[in-house]
């Protein structure tokens, strides 16, 4: 059964002031949500909200045709955040493995972890410390956990901060050969991203515009 995200009534706050309320969305298997605004305008907070990382003030958020209905929709994504959540002195293999562990990943690990840097770019570079990466570097490898165990759903928050142009297109070629599969994808971005068929929306600062 192909997935749909189902989005309806939130609202988050920052304090006592609100980010955004009453937000509906629905995003069905292969779409994709792009979300952009000025620094401090709230789209990490949507992200995290999505995620379930930050209470919502209201709403429900539903990823109906999921494997398990009754688990919460945190355990059907990935959250790619500003940090790369690797660790400095473990190998970039390592915490790949790790991941895919964490996530229930059947199958090789280690194999997956390699397939996974051969299509970043960082083949050959497992063995190495994360910390040894320069900041692109480091970037891809984090873009790689997504690919170590499969999510339908990817939020990525900032997904080419730190990357060059032949860095950028693989990540829209990732963003791609996800939805292909059914995937849905949201993503925050002050970069252009070619994301085609994408809805839009623009935080404002206590408000968004669709």
């Amino acid at each position: 059964m192909p997935i749909r995200l189902r989005v309806d009534g939130l609202g988050a706050s920052r304090g006592e002031d609100p980010i955004f309320r009453e937000f509906c969305l629905v995003l069905d298997a292969g779409g994709a949500l792009l979300v952009t605004g000025r620094n401090g305008t709230g789209k990490s907070t949507f992200l995290r909200t999505l995620a379930g990382l930050y209470p919502a003030d209201s709403g429900t958020i539903l990823l109906e045709g999921a494997t398990d209905p009754t688990a919460p929709v945190r355990e059907s994504l990935h959250y790619l955040g500003h940090r790369n959540a690797m660790k400095r002195d473990l190998t970039v293999a390592e915490n790949l493995v790790f991941w895919a562990r964490f996530s229930g990943q059947a199958g090789d690990p280690a194999k997956d972890a390699d397939d996974a840097l051969e299509v970043v770019g960082l083949g050959g570079l497992g063995h190495l410390p994360f910390g040894y990466l320069s900041a692109g570097q480091q970037r891809r490898a984090a873009l790689a956990r997504l690919l170590v165990a499969h999510r339908p759903v990817w939020l990525m928050d900032e997904p080419t901060a730190a990357l060059d142009t032949a860095s950028e297109r693989m990540v829209e070629a990732l963003i791609a050969g996800h939805r292909a599969t059914g995937g849905i994808v949201i993503a925050a971005t002050h970069q252009a991203l070619d994301v085609p068929g994408a809805q839009m929306l623009t935080m404002s600062g206590f408000a968004v515009t669709a």
